[in-house]
C-alpha cells in the first residue's frame, strides 16, 4: 500500500544550533517514512503469488482526469462474463482489467469494456441481499496460459460450508480502515463462521443467502475496495462474493464479514451465461 502520511508540524524552540534543527527535521522525516511503509500488505494477508489467481478482475471506471481507477473486485466465470457485487454498480463501472496481479502493469490488451450489467432483479441494497451482478464483456476473453487468464469454477449445487473451514479472499482493497486501495493483489485466509451464530452476532441484521467468514475479532478479512471479489474454497471454487462488513471497520471488526452465497443463485447465473444476455 502506498499511503501518504502527513506528519503534523511541531512547535520548535530555537535554543540550539542550526545543526540540531537539521537533525530534528531529519528525525521527523524518518518517522514519516516509517509510517509510509506500514500496512504494506492486506490486513494480516500477503501479496498473491504470481499467476496464482488467473480469474481475478479489477472492476474500474475513469476519473475526471480520464485515468482508470479500481472500484471493486470481480472474477471471470466464462469467456465473456465477470461476476461481482451488485452494489459496485453505484460507481458506474465501465471496464474490467484481467490478466495481471499488479494494476500498475496493466496493458491495453488487458482492459475489457463492459457491454452490459446484469444486476440481480431483486437487488435493492446490500442489507436486503441479492448482492450479485454479472458483467457482460464487449468481447470474448482469449483464454490461454500465455495471457494468464482463466475462469474460476462455480458450485454446481447448493453447498453448506463447515464452520471454521479455511477459505481465501483476494482483492486490491484498502489494507486498513479508511485506507487507500493497493496496486498489487493481496490474499488472506479467512475461517467460515457458523451462519446461525453469525445471525445472532449481527442481531439478525443480515440478509438471507449469505456466507459469513473472517472478521469477528480476527484481524484478517476484507476492506473497502475488495467488494465483488471471490471467496474461494475447496478445489479453487468460488463460493461467495464480498458484500459488506460492519460500518467499514476492517482492522478488528466485531462481527463477521458478509459474502453473497453464489450457490443460492445458480439458476439465475446459468440462465444468463447460456443466453449470453439478461
Amino acid at each position: 500500500m502506498h499511503k501518504v502520511v502527513v506528519c503534523p508540524p511541531k512547535r520548535l524552540h530555537f535554543t540550539g544550533t542550526m545543526h540540531t534543527l537539521q537533525l530534528f527535521l531529519l528525525f521527523l522525516a524518518m518517522i514519516c517514512l516509517q509510517q509510509n511503509v506500514k500496512g504494506s500488505e492486506i490486513i494480516k494477508g500477503k501479496k498473491a503469488k504470481k499467476n496464482s489467481m488467473l480469474y481475478m478482475a479489477s472492476v474500474q471506471n475513469r476519473t475526471a482526469m480520464g485515468q482508470l481507477q479500481h472500484l471493486c473486485g470481480g472474477f471471470l466465470v466464462s469467456e465473456d462474463f465477470v461476476l461481482t457485487a451488485a452494489h459496485c454498480d453505484r460507481w458506474n463501472p465501465i471496464n474490467v482489467v484481467l490478466g495481471t496481479h499488479n494494476l500498475k502493469k496493466a496493458e491495453k490488451t488487458m482492459i475489457y469494456q463492459i457491454k452490459k450489467k446484469c444486476k440481480h432483479p431483486s437487488y435493492n441494497n446490500v442489507t436486503f441481499g441479492n448482492d450479485i451482478m454479472l458483467l457482460k464483456l464487449s468481447e470474448k476473453v482469449y483464454l490461454d496460459k500465455k495471457r494468464r487468464i482463466k475462469p474460476i469454477k462455480l458450485p454446481t449445487q447448493q453447498i453448506n460450508l463447515k464452520e471454521k473451514k479455511t477459505c481465501t479472499v483476494a482483492g486490491w482493497g484498502a489494507t486498513e480502515s479508511g485506507g487507500e486501495t493497493v496496486d498489487s493483489l493481496q490474499v488472506v485466509d479467512v475461517p467460515i463462521v457458523n451462519l446461525e451464530m453469525c445471525k445472532r452476532i449481527w442481531q439478525n441484521k443480515i440478509p438471507d443467502n449469505v456466507i459469513c467468514a473472517g472478521g469477528y475479532y480476527k484481524n484478517k478479512g476484507i476492506c473497502q475496495g475488495d467488494s465483488g471479489g471471490p471467496l474461494v474454497c475447496d478445489k479453487k471454487m468460488a463460493v461467495g462474493i464480498v458484500s459488506f462488513n460492519n460500518s467499514n471497520k476492517c482492522d478488528y471488526p466485531d462481527v463477521p464479514n458478509i459474502y453473497t452465497d453464489i450457490s443460492k443463485f445458480l439458476p439465475w447465473i446459468k440462465d444468463i451465461l447460456s443466453k449470453k444476455t439478461c
